[in-house]
């Protein structure tokens, strides 16, 4: 498929190896809930991606970032899910730093050892609450003793066993107001624990647990506070990981689709029309990433740069779907029967339509952004 080979070469530039590594593998042993897919990652620097070339990092730009994604994910679904959580939080995190003052010392620290100690950061932003608003985190964070003390739970948490660093968002009060807050925290830090918590063998390699914070102590220096100008608005933290949340969730998703389409391009099953019309509908959901990245390293920011991103993940989300179905079908009963692949594969892209925010909760928002309005998300 000349679309996912391209994914793969950048894949191969930035990570040499390591899908072949990966492939050495069976499916089922790549995805299964103690799988090895996360250290291999971490030894062919795949921490190391978005991280900027003067920290040590591989800097890939946007465009390069989604394919590389979309060709992990293809390979092990998992490992393409999990590492989105990485993903997008260091390419948050590193867009501040590029605005003086906005990291502290030892954050900027703390960053610089991602690329060169292979650091894991897992995203603590998910409660496991239904439609629940994600810029309004349940978990709180009180003043102690020079920083907060912390208590809540983040779930499901990709990562959870293998994390160096949890960011967290929490809500602090702030003279009566809450804002939102993230912290880094040291993963080994008394009053963190992992609970089991995913119950479904689908993408049971992405660690995505439950993570419990009891009295965790935060020092200031850890923390990075939210500076929304319009109350409503996003600020440049949120800004950052929203767009680089979508883009890339996105792109993980799709590559798992793309898997399934090049079994039925391989295997030359179904008409010239079939295979057609389904390769259509999956380069076309690509084309939407891919340009949605194009746009980012275009300069696209703001308002604009969500707007841009939640656009292609939806419109992308209903062409995965249209994707898997035709697939599906197209390779019949028996490639179904004979292998797990098949059905693991379809049930894999599902989740794509469970990730924040749903089309749901910024339908108004979203339409009032296409009348002239600001984008408010919730």
């Amino acid at each position: 498929m000349r679309s996912l080979d391209k994914a793969r070469e950048a894949c191969g530039r930035h990570h040499p190896g390591l899908l072949a590594e990966l492939e050495g593998m069976s499916l089922t042993d790549r995805e299964k809930t103690d799988s090895a897919v996360v250290e291999h990652y971490r030894a062919h620097g795949g921490p190391a991606l978005l991280v900027p070339a003067e920290f040590g990092g591989l800097a890939a730009r946007p465009l390069d970032a989604v394919r590389v994604q979309r060709a992990v994910a293809s390979v092990s679904p998992s490992l393409g899910v999990a590492t989105v959580m990485h993903h997008f939080t260091v390419a948050m995190l590193f867009s501040l730093s590029r605005t003086a003052d906005r990291l502290a010392p030892a954050q900027l620290k703390m960053l610089s050892a991602v690329a060169g100690d292979g650091l894991l950061l897992a995203s603590g932003w998910a409660e496991g609450r239904s439609d629940q608003n994600i810029l309004l985190p349940a978990v709180t964070a009180e003043r102690s003793a020079g920083g907060y003390r912390v208590n809540g739970a983040k779930k499901p948490c990709s990562l959870s066993r293998s994390m160096d660093v949890l960011t967290a968002s929490v809500a602090i009060d702030d003279g009566g107001r809450q804002s939102l807050a993230l912290l880094l925290i040291p993963a080994d830090s008394p009053g963190i624990s992992v609970v089991p918590f995913w119950g479904t063998p689908v993408l049971a390699a992405t660690q995505s647990h439950e993570v419990r914070l009891t009295d965790v102590e935060v020092p200031d220096e850890l923390v990075i506070l939210s500076t929304p100008d319009d109350e409503l608005g996003l600020d440049d933290l949120q800004t950052a990981g929203f767009t680089w949340f979508e883009l890339l969730t996105t792109a993980a998703y799709s590559g798992v689709a793309s898997a399934l389409t090049e079994k039925v391009l391989a295997r030359d099953r179904g008409s010239a029309a079939d295979r057609a019309a389904l390769a259509i509908r999956m380069e076309a959901a690509v084309d939407l990433i891919e340009g949605a990245a194009r746009a980012i390293e275009q300069g696209v920011t703001g308002d604009e740069a969500v707007a841009t991103v939640l656009t292609a993940r939806y419109a992308a989300q209903d062409l995965l779907a249209g994707v898997v179905h035709a697939a599906v079908e197209t390779l019949g009963g028996m490639a179904f029967i004979g292998s797990p692949d098949v059905a693991y594969l379809a049930s894999a892209v599902a989740p794509l339509a469970f990730h924040p925010p749903s089309r749901s909760s910024v339908a108004e928002q979203m339409a009032g952004y296409f009348a002239g309005g600001p984008l408010h998300l919730s």
